[in-house]
Parts: structure tokens; sequence; C-alpha cells
């Protein structure tokens, strides 16, 4: 049984150089959950593992009927109150607004293939045979992006900032706007990886616009 790998099926979708570059990512599916706050606390890595234990699940459920795939990197749309802090560019809002008001969204991408039944039946027993309740949270979640900037940050989160300057800058001198919520794919574990090695892409919608 061959089995399915979605970040060489989209190669385009799950790698990035180090300069920003255009890319117009096509729709996908994720199993996904939603929450806010500072993601060092414990209840983002209690959601990371509601999520990834469901994921598995599914995996589990399509092995058996043939259909074999490899889990993907986690995923994350960050946004935050507009009206509450203002309209700053991501470098920006990185570094005014406090981690604590940060909403988000944790993804992770599904093949074609799969339904809602399948992830049911995976929340089913996360939830009730292995006790993580936080997967009754996960719903199932589309996403067409369209047209984005990204690039590949090295380093640790704290220093995303001075990589989303140049998404900044190479969005200004190519006349674009934002056209969406700021999107990270964690190509490293962040939980084992030196912080000086991390490796993530960063990814902002945008749009075409006139002076």
């Amino acid at each position: 049984m061959e089995k399915l790998n979605l970040s060489k099926k989209y190669k385009d979708y799950f790698t990035a150089k180090i300069a920003p570059q255009l890319l117009d990512t096509g729709p996908a599916q994720y199993v996904s959950l939603r929450g806010k706050g500072d993601p060092s606390d414990a209840g983002f890595m209690e959601k990371i593992r509601a999520l990834y234990a469901t994921a598995y699940g599914i995996k589990f459920i399509c092995k058996t009927k043939e259909k074999d795939f490899v889990v993907s990197k986690l995923e994350g749309l960050w946004w935050f109150d507009e009206q509450k802090f203002g309209h700053y560019s991501m470098s920006e809002s990185a570094q005014k607004v406090p981690r604590k008001e940060w909403e988000y969204r944790l993804m992770i991408r599904m093949p074609d293939y799969i339904t809602t039944s399948e992830l049911g039946e995976a929340i089913e027993n996360v939830a009730t045979r292995k006790g993580i309740k936080t997967a009754n949270e996960i719903v199932w979640f589309e996403m067409d992006e369209g047209l984005c900037i990204q690039t590949l940050h090295i380093g640790p989160f704290s220093a995303e900032p001075e990589t989303l300057e140049r998404i900044d800058a190479f969005s200004k001198n190519n006349q674009l706007s934002k056209n969406g919520l700021h999107h990270e794919i964690y190509l490293s574990d962040f939980n084992r990886t030196d912080p000086l090695k991390l490796k993530t892409i960063l990814r902002e919608p945008v749009i075409k616009y006139r002076r």
C-alpha cells in the first residue's frame, strides 16, 4: 500500500525560500481548533496534543481502508482584535500586541479523500478512549488563501519580526496589501529543536492594489 505524503504532493505549499516570494496556494482542507492566549501556556500545548491525536486517529481509520497517509506539519493562523489594538503590519503587531491577546487556529492538512465522517469517528475515539476531551473542540476547516507572500524563517519565534519586515518591504515594493490572516507552518518540532535551528514558513495572503 502506497502511503500519501502531502509534503511531496504539494511541495510548493510546504516549502519556502529565505527571500520573500509569491505563491498561489489553492484550496485545502484541515482538521482544526481555535484558541486565544500565550502559546507558551499549557492550554496551547494541550490543543496541539488533541489535534495530533485526532489526525493520527484519522490516519489509522484510513489505513484500514488501504488509504494510508503521512500526518502533515502543524500550521497556525494568527490574528488579533484590530478595533482594540489598531491596524498594524505583521512586523509591528508581533511586537505591539500582547501575546495573551492573540487568537489562533491550529490546523493539520488532510488528504482530499478525508471526510467529516472519519473526523467524527476519530474525535470520538480520542475523547472517550484516550480521555483527551479537548478533541471535542476540533472541527473541519476549508481554506483557499489565494495569492500569498511567503518566506522561510530560521531561528526563534521571538526573532520573527525581522523576517516579517522583509515581507512588509516586499509587499510595499510590489504594491500588495493584506488579504487574510497571518499563516505559519512549523517545519520543526519546537518542543525538541534548538530555537536557533527552528524552521517556520511565514505566509501572508495579499491582493494587488493601485496607487
